[in-house]
């Protein structure tokens, strides 16, 4: 299921939303900017490495760019690929805006960072010798798509669902496009063999409770959870 949009109206801007769509689009643009050679580089010295974090290993000291384990947050700008990018900012500017209006800006940047660096340990725990570079903003953005199912369940999602050769649009409850979602990170994770697929699986699935959890804790109190706004 592709989702394309929701109708829930903000009561305020969602300036941090914003900022973060076009920080990971101009950090990619940047990461285009330095050619094959130079993105691979700007990955390993930028992405999260769990055996760089938790682990001895070490980078060439001509990629280091900044601490190890500020590399958790700087992972969480950076995308390898168009598509990589486009899917994630598309979850994003649907679910993120709303998020954002429960709980306010400041806390808003907090819950998402929280989420990150959840997404970053659920998938580097299980294996911290693994030397393969993790980026993206998918697990953050999963702590989002998990408060968003504990705010607004009953919302209706527009979503694109591949039948065939054919695309059908469909409205559905949130309950069961993010729940989808869910399920699948379980399958998926189960299924990832030890060497991993180059998806991070863990990461989203670890991303999801997080946002899941924090959210009791994030949101306003004003704010109900298991709303029935359609």
């Amino acid at each position: 299921m592709i989702p394309l949009r929701d109708h829930l109206a903000t009561t305020q801007v969602p300036y941090v939303t914003y900022t973060f769509i076009a920080t990971c689009v101009l950090v990619f643009l940047w990461q285009l900017s330095l050619g094959s050679l130079g993105g691979q580089q700007a990955v390993y010295a930028l992405g999260a490495i769990p055996a760089v974090i938790f682990g001895d290993a070490r980078l060439p000291a001509d990629l280091v760019m900044v601490p190890p384990v500020a590399t958790v947050f700087t992972s969480m700008f950076m995308h390898g690929g168009w598509m990589h990018l486009i899917g994630n900012m598309l979850y994003m500017w649907i679910f993120a805006d709303n998020v954002e209006d429960s709980m306010g800006h400041l806390r808003f940047i907090v819950f998402y960072l929280l989420c990150g660096v959840a997404a970053v340990l659920a998938q580097s725990l299980p294996d911290v010798s693994s030397q393969v570079p993790m980026i993206g903003a998918s697990g953050a953005i999963s702590g989002v798509l998990g408060a968003y199912l504990l705010l607004f369940p009953r919302t209706r999602i527009l979503v694109m669902i591949p039948l065939g050769y054919i695309m059908k649009a469909h409205y559905l409850p949130a309950a069961v496009v993010l729940g989808f979602y869910f399920v699948l990170q379980i399958v998926m994770t189960a299924m990832t063999p030890a060497g991993g697929s180059g998806v991070a699986f863990a990461a989203h699935l670890g991303g999801f409770v997080a946002g899941a959890a924090l959210i009791v804790v994030f949101k306003h109190r004003r704010v109900p959870l298991l709303s029935k706004r359609r």
